[in-house]
């Protein structure tokens, strides 16, 4: 029999939701390998175009490396500030956009092309839905991360070409996010940009048209 969700666990939900933030400032508490495996068995109930489940996990443990992301990242975020129109450069400069050095956890998160669950079901005519489903996975993962206390950053200010050479994954991979994962130094249900005065979340209503 299939369970019944209740109006207290929607207002749950609802918080949990609510409660989902991008987070770049982390304590450097570790978290266990169990906790670690329970996020990602949840990313593993997402779902998937075929049920192809092209999402693959890089847990990058090497400090060499994760300096090295964390440096890369550091001169593309220098130079697309350098690109910013000059009224944004210095709300733009007071961004934290990344927390590798901090985060207990540092994940990138691949989709891999040529994935052969599924046997292409659904992907023939619209192949960019394997990288939808792996988005659908790193969603997974980051409900399931902050239901445990948890915050995780995505940091998209990196040269994805360049973190798949280093990280010497398959070619066929793509990368579609590297993620940090650990517990936030202050936990906020409003999101940083929109603290930091960036921008405000917009109305929904604005959002929905009708045809």
């Amino acid at each position: 029999m299939a369970p019944q969700f209740g109006p207290d666990f929607q207002h749950e939900l609802a918080e949990l939701l609510a409660w989902r933030r991008d987070v770049r400032h982390f304590r450097r508490d570790p978290l266990g390998e169990e906790l670690v495996a329970e996020l990602l068995e949840a990313a593993q109930l997402a779902p998937s175009v075929g049920n192809s489940q092209p999402w693959r996990f890089v847990r990058v443990r090497s400090p060499d490396l994760r300096e090295k992301l964390a440096g890369h990242a550091d001169s593309e975020i220098a130079r697309a500030g350098a690109a910013m129109p000059a009224d944004r450069r210095a709300a733009y400069a007071a961004l934290k956009l990344h927390g590798m050095r901090e985060a207990p956890e540092v994940i990138a998160v691949f989709c891999d092309d040529a994935a052969s669950a599924g046997s292409g079901l659904g992907a023939a005519t619209m192949p960019e839905t394997r990288g939808f489903s792996v988005v659908l996975a790193i969603h997974t993962l980051w409900l399931a991360a902050r239901a445990r206390g948890l915050g995780l950053g995505w940091v998209s200010v990196v040269d994805p070409a360049h973190v798949t050479r280093l990280l010497e994954v398959p070619r066929n991979w793509r990368l579609i996010a590297l993620l940090c994962i650990g517990h936030p130094e202050e936990p906020d249900v409003r999101p940083e940009l929109e603290r930091k005065g960036w921008q405000a979340r917009l109305d929904w209503r604005a959002q929905v048209s009708e045809r």
